[in-house]
């Protein structure tokens, strides 16, 4: 009796299964929604506290949102320590320690005419990010110290400094994205809006952990809400904020 080998079905693999899908979705997933929904959640309390920074009557309202910007970056270290691999504080990390090493090996690559430029971008993402990081600690603890009143007026001018150079930081991180954007001609910008990139190949981010990101937008809302409730007059007025930004308040 002749017994004939059965024949290997072609079976898809993964990474094509990914191909096919990201084809029919438009790109391939690079950012998960914990991390856009943090990132959208830092950009928008941090111009709204630098908006409502002077003056009293939009006070409470800067304080609240100087307080969510320490949540998130408090949020953003434990998923940094505790997250997936993509996550991870340990890849800045490592995009920091690999820059470094190119810087330095920078100038006999100029010497061979052989340049990777790749690295040296990551390193300025990756020490832009880094900064707006570190940055927020030294902005909301001399913010959280002048609304205790336990130091004078150069207190203010460091909280003051800090929230500037906080923004110069942000505007640089902005220029950098629009920069490389144009040196790669991809909009960088793109997986922070819908997590994705064009193109075709796996997934960076194989689970979306869409309901992390639910959480820490209902945890940002509950906090608001409960500020506004203990606020006397709520944390926000039509008529404060048509005083504030017509430059009309009183210090």
């Amino acid at each position: 009796m002749n017994i004939t080998a059965p024949t290997t079905t072609d079976r898809p693999t993964t990474a094509s299964r990914a191909t096919k899908a990201n084809a029919s979705t438009g790109g391939r997933r690079v950012t998960d929604a914990p991390t856009r929904v943090y990132h959208w959640l830092l950009a928008l309390s941090f111009l709204g506290a630098y908006l409502t920074g002077d003056g009293e009557r939009l006070r409470a309202l800067h304080v609240t949102l100087g307080y969510t910007m320490a949540g998130l970056i408090v949020f953003r270290l434990l998923y940094g320590l505790f997250g997936p691999r993509q996550v991870r504080l340990s890849v800045l990390r490592n995009k920091l320690t690999l820059g470094l090493a190119w810087l330095r090996g920078l100038p006999a690559s100029l010497a061979r005419g052989q340049v990777n430029w790749q690295p040296g971008q990551n390193l300025l993402m990756a020490l832009a990010i880094t900064l707006l990081l570190l940055c927020v600690l030294p902005l909301t603890l001399s913010g959280y110290a002048i609304y205790h009143e336990w130091g004078g007026e150069w207190l203010e001018e460091l909280h003051e400094f800090f929230g500037n150079g906080y923004l110069m930081l942000v505007l640089a991180h902005l220029g950098l994205l629009f920069g490389i954007s144009l040196w790669r001609r991809k909009n960088q910008a793109l997986p922070m809006l819908t997590g994705r990139l064009p193109g075709k190949g796996p997934d960076l981010v194989r689970r979306n952990q869409g309901w992390l990101a639910v959480l820490l937008l209902l945890a940002v809302l509950g906090y608001w809400r409960w500020e506004w409730q203990q606020a006397p007059n709520g944390l926000l007025s039509t008529q404060a904020l048509q005083q504030v930004l017509a430059g009309d308040d009183d210090d």
